[in-house]
């Protein structure tokens, strides 16, 4: 299967995901190719991506952003360590969503333990970035950013 029917693949998976594991509305727009570096502003989570393509996902948001889904998740507000722990298992369940779809589209990848990274961070090291912006009603605005690996011939 070819890199781009990957890529498309992946950006849908994600979209199915954010739609599954999110209890409110969400607004998915378009995604963009984006150049590094590419710079988080506040609370984020990195997961790679393994196996029939290699890269990464990062969830990008503001504190409050997470807390509030988190507490729209859970019913209960989230801050300090439970709110960074909170963002890694958010990011876990979207990334392992995201693999579970996949799979039924014969992409086989699997998932690298999320790195949650807070205050402002400039990401560097990637080939190719797809920006997918998407705003949760009443909650705030997400940024995942995809980027893929150039395949090693």
């Amino acid at each position: 299967m070819s890199t781009s029917k990957h890529v498309q693949t992946i950006l849908n998976g994600t979209i199915h995901s954010l739609k599954t594991i999110l209890p409110m509305d969400i607004d998915v727009q378009s995604p963009s190719l984006t150049k590094e570096p590419y710079i988080q502003q506040e609370m984020g989570v990195l997961i790679g991506l393994v196996g029939d393509l290699k890269g990464r996902i990062i969830i990008d948001s503001k504190p409050e952003t997470f807390g509030s889904i988190g507490a729209s998740m859970f019913g209960m507000p989230l801050e300090g360590a439970m709110l960074e722990s909170f963002t890694g298992e958010l990011g876990n369940m979207i990334a392992g969503n995201l693999c579970t779809h996949a799979g039924t589209e014969n992409l086989e990848l699997d998932i690298t333990p999320p790195t949650v990274m807070v205050g402002h961070t400039k990401l560097y090291g990637f080939q190719h970035a797809f920006r997918l912006p998407a705003t949760i009603d009443g909650i705030g605005d997400l940024t995942i950013l995809l980027t893929i690996d150039d395949e090693e011939d």
